[in-house]
């Protein structure tokens, strides 16, 4: 990834935009369609591209997913009857606390009223990209799908001009194929950062720029689904079951979700906050684990398994927001992080982000201004109800983190309702600790004995990565980078019994022993962009950048 320091040699061609949005996911489509929006009813015109780097629009999108319509019906008043694959509303919403063989049902009185999930609509966010795609083109919008962004370009006093898309063609020794093609650079009076939980720019620009100077690290959590089509008799739409405990220990934040939508079609995942300690903890094989509990199975058994991804999710909530708006840019949506972790939703709030970030940048364009710091849209965000939504809630990942599941979950539930009560609290708990420093070394640790999978509703990873879709062109450079080889072996596996085997959800690493010698294998091929690695190794010694635009996971209806 380039910084500011280091000239591009490369002769690229160059195509001028007025606002140039990175991330074709609920957030840059939502500010995308807004721009346009807001040109037809002033009768100006703004020229704005959305780059996206799955090979289409949603391949790389994955949410449980529980939508909040708030943000579509400030959007698109009409969506409803504007065909949109949201048809399911939530008809049931229930919580347990579970244990291996049991479970007690919360009810949902005790729950403060932000946690009711009904008026949400259940179903697909990759399928609803898609249709906010349809709009913002209908509106005039150009989206280039394929393209992955991997620099920033900087003018000489700092601010941002606009990005540069991958070069196409490049071996893995760094040489060019007979296929090469360079890199577009695409400038912008202003440049919309919408890359989605740990986007690789995005992460630059926040250390580049110190952006979370005053709110401290960033937390997370890996997040795995599977999609599953269900018998007739077993399908519920609108039912929607979140779960915690088991098979987690209490030092150990997640929960299980389960949603049915559609025609037969059941979304079962999995989520594990990154700031665990124990390395030896797999979330792919708790989650498998998960879906054996009979609160889970009985959803399950006689159906079938159509597909399967992971995802990082960003559970840092109010506090851990970083400064919004820079010289040139701004970050939108989960890049900057405006997930509500107790609701597990963040899709609406990325999309109002979205629409204030276009809201700013659209009248700055009026004003004549151009690669200045759009102040409105952090201000917005302060005023707005998505901030108001996100105070509510902000202590609640603090309390998980310190105090456990069970204590800190009715610790967070009690701050939730004296927040609703009594909105004029101000106290806030800050994140101590980013999640790759929260390991404990494997010698304080017990190995975790896993199940084998039993075939009927838990498998294998290596059978669940290739119903992600997954696919990278060969011979291309490893696009997930070491910045010193020998830390795998040296360090991280006496000390941590090498983690990364067990937290990818994709069996990209791998120590392999052969005789008396041990190596630190990097399965590129298998990675689902989840960015698990880039937040979780200890040693922070792992990046993740962008392969060639296209490749990655090619999730359908997830």
């Amino acid at each position: 990834m380039s910084e500011a320091t280091e000239p591009d040699t490369v002769e690229r061609e160059t195509m001028e935009f007025d606002v140039v949005i990175v991330g074709a996911g609920p957030a840059g489509l939502a500010a995308a369609i807004r721009l346009k929006q807001l040109a037809v009813e002033t009768g100006k015109d703004v020229s704005v591209v959305v780059l996206e780097k799955g090979s289409e629009v949603g391949a790389h999108i994955l949410s449980g997913a529980v939508i909040d319509p708030v943000a579509l019906d400030r959007l698109l008043p009409d969506w409803r009857n504007m065909g949109s694959p949201l048809q399911t509303e939530v008809s049931e919403d229930r919580f347990y606390y579970l244990w291996k063989t049991g479970g007690i049902h919360v009810p949902n009185i005790f729950m403060p009223p932000l946690m009711s999930n009904h008026g949400c609509y259940v179903g697909s966010l990759g399928s609803l990209t898609r249709w906010l795609a349809e709009q913002a083109e209908a509106l005039g919008m150009e989206i280039y799908p394929g393209f992955a962004v991997t620099d920033v370009i900087f003018a000489a006093d700092g601010a941002i001009e606009g990005v540069i898309t991958g070069d196409m063609g490049v071996a893995r020794d760094g040489s060019r194929k007979d296929n090469y093609t360079p890199g577009i650079a695409l400038t912008g009076k202003y440049v919309l950062f919408a890359e989605g939980a740990r986007g690789s720019l995005s992460k630059m620009l926040i250390k580049k720029l110190g952006l979370d100077v005053e709110s401290g690290p960033q937390k997370f959590g890996i997040g795995l689904k599977e999609l599953w089509e269900v018998p007739t008799g077993k399908h519920r739409p609108g039912l929607v079951q979140h779960t915690m405990g088991w098979p987690l220990d209490d030092k150990t934040g997640g929960g299980s979700f389960l949603y049915h939508f559609g025609e037969r079609l059941v979304s079962v995942g999995f989520v594990v906050h990154l700031d665990y300690a124990n390395p030896y903890i797999n979330p792919f094989k708790e989650f498998q684990r998960a879906k054996t509990h009979p609160l889970i199975r009985s959803h399950l058994e006689g159906g079938k398994r159509i597909a399967y991804g992971a995802r990082a999710l960003t559970e840092g909530g109010f506090q851990a927001i970083p400064r919004l708006a820079f010289p040139g840019g701004a970050l939108i949506g989960c890049a900057a992080g405006f997930m509500n972790v107790p609701r597990i939703k963040g899709s609406h709030n990325a999309m109002l982000s979205g629409m204030m970030a276009a809201e700013a940048a659209f009248a700055a364009i009026e004003a004549g201004r151009s690669r200045d710091v759009l102040e409105a849209y952090p201000d917005s965000v302060q005023k707005s109800s998505m901030a108001k939504e996100l105070r509510r809630v902000r202590n609640v990942k603090p309390l998980w983190s310190r105090f456990g599941t069970r204590m800190g979950v009715m610790l967070g539930g009690v701050d939730m309702w004296l927040n609703t009560l009594f909105p004029f609290l101000r106290h806030t708990l800050k994140h101590l600790k980013s999640d790759y420093a929260t390991l404990h070394k494997a010698r304080t640790e017990q190995p975790i004995d896993y199940e084998k999978p039993d075939g009927i509703v838990s498998f294998d990873i290596l059978s669940s990565v290739f119903l992600s879709g997954t696919n990278h062109a060969e011979n291309q450079p490893v696009h997930l980078v070491l910045t010193d080889p020998s830390i795998p072996i040296e360090h991280n596996l006496p000390d941590y019994a090498e983690p990364a085997q067990r937290y990818c959800p994709a069996q990209v690493y791998e120590v392999v022993s052969e005789g008396e010698r041990t190596r630190f294998q990097i399965n590129a091929q298998n990675c689902v962009h989840c960015k698990t690695c880039d937040v979780k190794d200890p040693a922070q010694n792992i990046t993740w950048v962008p392969p060639e635009g296209g490749d990655g996971p090619n999730y359908a209806n997830m």
